[in-house]
């Protein structure tokens, strides 16, 4: 990958760390964003649904229904005039295997992250579905 195209990337996913800011999570505040041809066409943070109370978690147990950020950025995708194929995700954390597939379904081509998940189920399947992805630590800067 050449220098250009690795700045860009350190430079998504940055900002895919300052909109996990938005997330009310107490434990873990996750971001994303979904570009195509060095356009964000899709933002997303882990979270409730629509119409929820902004509490994720009670006694540091987040609950079943709070949506992950790449699930929101993708549904928020699904909700606009938007086309998701051959664009990249930038997100805070390794994506789970539940959005892994949401991610493949999405016509995704390239997963850039910054911190490797506790399970790595998910990048297993994006890799067996040709999807590239790429851990890239960036500066707090």
């Amino acid at each position: 990958m050449n220098d250009k195209q690795t700045n860009l990337d350190k430079r998504y996913l940055r900002m895919a760390r300052i909109w996990a800011e938005n997330s009310y999570c107490k434990r873990r505040q996750v971001g994303a964003l979904v570009v195509k041809e060095q356009r964000i066409i899709s933002d997303g943070y882990n979270g409730t649904p629509s119409g929820f109370e902004n509490v994720c978690e009670e006694n540091n147990v987040s609950f079943p229904y709070v949506l992950h950020a790449e699930a929101n950025a993708i549904t928020k995708l699904a909700r606009s005039h938007n086309n998701s194929e051959g664009s990249t995700l930038y997100v805070t954390a390794s994506p789970c295997l539940e959005c892994a597939k949401l991610i493949i379904q999405a016509g995704i081509k390239r997963v850039i992250y910054g911190e490797k998940y506790r399970l790595d189920d998910g990048l297993q399947l994006l890799r067996r579905a040709g999807i590239e992805t790429t851990y890239l630590q960036v500066d707090n800067d």
